[in-house]
């Protein structure tokens, strides 16, 4: 039988499957039933959402770290491993079946529950991140694998149950809050519906050929294992026709997940790895999305007295950047944005990869360092994942990478947390239009900064210029800041550079703005200049 028509009969037998096997049954008492939204000021429509505003707090943060933590980190084999390894022939196929057997027995239900945590010490990573200039925390509550890292009413695949048998969520929360940083988690499982369809594949040549993934187990096949118990269904949900969009005890079953999330830990920012909304990916529910926001919005009020919670969401178009924080996935902004948004981004992979760590291939320190400039130039937060392995630590590169993101953080807080933006971002060859890409997700590559590129922020009366790289000739010049200059019309009282004490010369004359750098760098990569005026101009 060819692989094509293998593929249609598995289908159609999944198919009558779905028509012959009863809902399944869920932790909750009644799985149908949707948790009651939150009352309050917001309804779960466009034009009610559009009242939101932005918390001072995530406008002046800035940077933000995220442990982007699953099982899927314990092969350490980077992103996706828990679809890649049903991929027939794929890296992860191979490296599944060679160090853990075939996925008709040991599928990622059992790498989930190989996932210790033994080595994890959250309070001093929470340290760490905080020196390395974090004001907020977020952690990852479930990935597509469609694991629970919390102590889940609706998902009895979750991390208290099984694997690291942690509140992975509420712990990472107490040590966020006890560091003084605000907290979020990132909600990734509206996708495993089709995330997971390879899971009910099989081998289609070699010795295992015809033999069934473990996506096709049920409750029943588990007595004597050690998931005895648990229905595998509730992980994979995979009883049903590949490609046939999301049933409603799903969609249900997500939403009641999410609003206990919400309910529990009562997170500041709450992050969709969806276009815009969940289920919003395929126009598979169009509402579903909304209703969690406006819940998630009332509850914050409710809570808090005021709103004062961020939601992320990519994709977004004019209205909907009114109604929740744009996220940039690995890519930026070209120009200073209207309202508030986010990169998220991460050094490596999104799950931990070995082999990025053994061939140093993390971003650098200065490649984070201007990233992070030019987005806070740009009225933007950076969200920057740190992956930790399997058991809870995180390797020497990243370490080393933390402690240099602190160092530089150090000497240059002021122009970054709590400015704004100042009537142009910056200047310099990297802000021609010619060089700046089209696309905004995924173009952070595209990006290259030279001692000539400078980022401006402001603080009050205060102007912050940020250059970008020290120049050859030791002398700063900044056309923005020239006494003929359009954009800068006050009068400059003082020029600092930040982390150092000797005094600078300078001067403004006509074209651009002269100073004279001490010969001893404060720090590496970029520098920051105060220029204090009477009066600033801000966006």
């Amino acid at each position: 039988m060819n692989r094509s028509l293998s593929a249609l009969l598995t289908n159609c037998l999944l198919f009558l499957a779905t028509i012959a096997t009863p809902l399944r049954a869920n932790a909750a008492d009644n799985p149908s039933a949707r948790q009651p939204m939150a009352e309050g000021p917001f309804t779960g429509t466009w034009d009610s959402l559009e009242q939101y505003q932005t918390p001072e707090w995530f406008r002046d943060a800035k940077f933000g770290i995220w442990a982007h933590w699953t099982a899927q980190c314990v092969p350490e084999m980077g992103d996706w491993y828990a679809r890649f390894m049903y991929m027939e022939n794929q890296e992860d196929w191979k490296f599944q079946i060679a160090n853990y057997g075939h996925m008709s027995k040991v599928g990622f239900k059992d790498i989930d529950n190989m996932w210790k945590a033994e080595k994890w010490e959250p309070a001093r990573l929470m340290d760490l991140y905080k020196r390395a200039g974090a004001r907020y925390f977020v952690a990852l509550a479930n990935h597509h694998d469609n694991f629970d890292c919390y102590d889940s009413k609706y998902q009895p695949w979750n991390s208290v149950n099984l694997g690291p048998k942690k509140d992975i969520v509420g712990i990472w929360r107490d040590e966020a809050k006890k560091a003084g940083l605000r907290f979020g988690v990132t909600v990734h499982a509206a996708r495993a519906w089709e995330w997971f369809e390879v899971a009910q594949w099989q081998d289609h040549f070699g010795p295992n050929r015809g033999r069934q993934y473990d996506g096709n187990l049920t409750k029943a096949d588990g007595k004597g294992t050690w998931w005895e118990g648990y229905d595998p269904q509730d992980l994979y949900a995979q009883r049903h026709y590949i490609g046939a969009p999301p049933d409603q005890e799903y969609i249900t079953k997500f939403y009641n997940r999410t609003v206990d999330l919400i309910n529990k830990y009562d997170p500041d920012l709450l992050y969709f790895d969806d276009y815009v909304l969940p289920f919003q990916y395929k126009n598979w529910d169009m509402k579903v999305g909304l209703d969690i926001a406006a819940h998630y919005y009332n509850n914050n009020i409710k809570r808090h007295g005021k709103l004062d919670a961020v939601l992320n969401g990519k994709i977004l178009n004019e209205q909907q950047r009114k109604a929740m924080v744009w996220d940039i996935e690995r890519g930026l902004a070209s120009s200073i944005q209207p309202f508030v948004w986010q990169t998220d981004t991460c050094i490596g992979g999104w799950h931990y990869r070995k082999s990025l760590a053994e061939k140093h291939q993390y971003k650098s320190v200065p490649m984070v360092v201007h990233m992070l400039t030019d987005i806070v130039s740009k009225n933007g937060n950076l969200l920057l994942n740190v992956p930790l392995r399997g058991d809870g630590t995180i390797d020497g590169d990243e370490h080393q990478f933390l402690e240099g993101m602190a160092s530089w953080i150090a000497v240059n807080g002021d122009a970054i947390y709590e400015t704004r933006p100042w009537v142009v971002y910056g200047e310099g060859p990297s802000t021609e239009t010619s060089k700046n890409p089209k696309k905004t997700d995924f173009n952070e590559g595209e990006f290259a900064y030279t001692a000539a590129d400078v980022r401006f922020t402001t603080k009050g009366e205060t102007l912050y210029a940020i250059a970008l790289g020290w120049p050859t000739d030791g002398k700063l010049r900044i056309k923005s800041l020239g006494s003929g200059s359009k954009l800068f019309t006050k009068k400059i009282d003082k020029v600092e550079l930040l982390g150092s004490k000797e005094p600078l010369k300078w001067s403004q004359v006509d074209g651009e703005l002269v100073v004279n750098l001490p010969q001893t760098k404060p720090c590496e990569y970029a520098f920051s200049l105060k220029v204090a005026t009477s009066a600033v101009a801000t966006n």
